[in-house]
């Protein structure tokens, strides 16, 4: 079994933005396998399915992305998987280009906040994670106006092509394809 996890911030002020291309993943992940990610259960919503014959629990945090740890933390208590293998965490990434995608087996949190609580509520920093590149902040921008920002037109094509590659890592990782993926997709 795999947790499938994307981060984001609950309420429609937020949909779309930078700061959800975890959540906009995980629907478009839902989306292509069947899986409805409507219950509300370890502050989070979570939908239970198959992606290639294996079972994945889909994840989308309640706690606002600088809490995000605390669900993960509860739902991989509850399914008891080793985070070390089966977890996959996918989230935004500043420092790369809009649509840019890079996976890694583990690594610091970079800056980031929601995966820097995570590290702190896991213990440690060793889990795949699937970076989503969302552009560099441009220069006189707040940080957090900029991730809470919504996307140009010719960003939301790049990116909508972007989620779609995501969905082709997960199935890749899920196979235990992780080199492969880095090489294909980083």
């Amino acid at each position: 079994m795999y947790i499938i996890v994307g981060l984001g911030n609950p309420g429609k002020q937020y949909e779309k933005t930078r700061h959800n291309v975890g959540y906009s993943c995980v629907d478009a992940i839902a989306k292509e396998n069947g899986i409805a990610v409507l219950e509300c259960k370890h502050k989070a919503l979570i939908g239970k399915g198959y992606i290639d014959g294996e079972k994945v629990i889909l994840v989308k945090p309640l706690t606002y992305m600088n809490l995000s740890g605390e669900s993960v933390r509860e739902v991989i208590d509850y399914y008891k998987v080793d985070e070390t293998t089966n977890l996959i965490i996918i989230y935004d990434d500043i420092s790369l280009e809009a649509g840019a995608l890079r996976i890694r087996k583990k690594g610091s949190a970079g800056g980031h906040n929601g995966i820097k609580n995570i590290i702190s509520c896991l213990g440690h920093d060793t889990f795949k994670r699937i970076k989503v590149g969302v552009g560099e902040k441009p220069k006189g921008y707040d940080l957090a106006d900029y991730v809470l920002g919504h996307f140009s037109k010719e960003e939301q094509k790049i990116m909508e092509e972007s989620v779609l590659k995501v969905s082709q890592a997960v199935k890749m990782l899920i196979k235990e394809e992780v080199d492969a993926a880095m090489n294909r997709f980083n």
